[in-house]
């Protein structure tokens, strides 16, 4: 599998995810807690990772973050302008 770097970051979407999360005044390891209780087995730490680029984001955890984050999977890919 080829995994692109997209101006240094590995996914499109750490952004935003960061970006919702602290509007929401969410910590990392708060909003992981609320990942995990709907069932994405996640960390803190892959949060991290996400949030600067360094991780992949699979398809499948998209609508997790955009439930937990009450944001549209679409804007969480940035093809969105609006939440």
């Amino acid at each position: 599998m080829r995994i692109y770097d997209l101006n240094g970051r590995f996914n499109c979407s750490g952004l935003r995810i960061r970006q919702r999360r602290t509007e929401l005044d969410l910590s990392q390891e708060q909003l992981a807690a609320k990942l995990q209780l709907a069932g994405l087995d996640i960390t803190q730490k892959a949060i991290s990772r996400i949030e600067t680029g360094l991780r992949v984001v699979a398809d499948f955890e998209i609508p997790f973050f955009a439930d937990a984050l009450g944001v549209s999977p679409l804007w969480l890919l940035e093809r969105e302008d609006n939440e």
